[in-house]
């Protein structure tokens, strides 16, 4: 088994709470999802948020869907100028056999944008 980081992001309509909540949960369960992770295998997550998301941590949303045993950390994107608003963000490390051509990268909504390069 090794360890992986599978990456994410999802834009949301507002700063919300139910908004950056509900884009958190969609994210994380499409990351569990498309890479077959099982949350026991979870090392942990860090979660960005642009700078106009200040209504609610992400790592809450994770929380509330039973991830209460793995390290979660929250902090700030870089705000360069120009770039794509209301974005949450996710790096999940993780214990996996699949190989790192194989990890599924996930980008949501307007955040597909990002990059265009992967198969969503």
């Amino acid at each position: 088994m090794s360890v992986r980081a599978v990456r994410g992001a999802i834009q949301v309509e507002a700063n919300e709470r139910d908004e950056i909540l509900q884009g958190t949960s969609e994210l994380v369960a499409e990351v569990l999802h498309r890479n077959r992770i099982d949350p026991d295998d979870l090392i942990s997550i860090v979660f960005t948020a642009t700078p106009d998301l200040t209504a609610e941590f992400p790592a809450y949303a994770a929380r509330q869907m039973g991830l209460t045993d793995v390290p979660l950390l929250c902090t700030t994107e870089i705000a360069v100028p120009g770039s794509m608003p209301r974005v949450l963000r996710l790096m999940a490390h993780v214990e996996t056999p699949l190989t790192r051509a194989d990890i599924r990268h996930v980008y949501l909504r307007g955040a597909a944008a990002l990059r265009t390069d992967l198969p969503q």
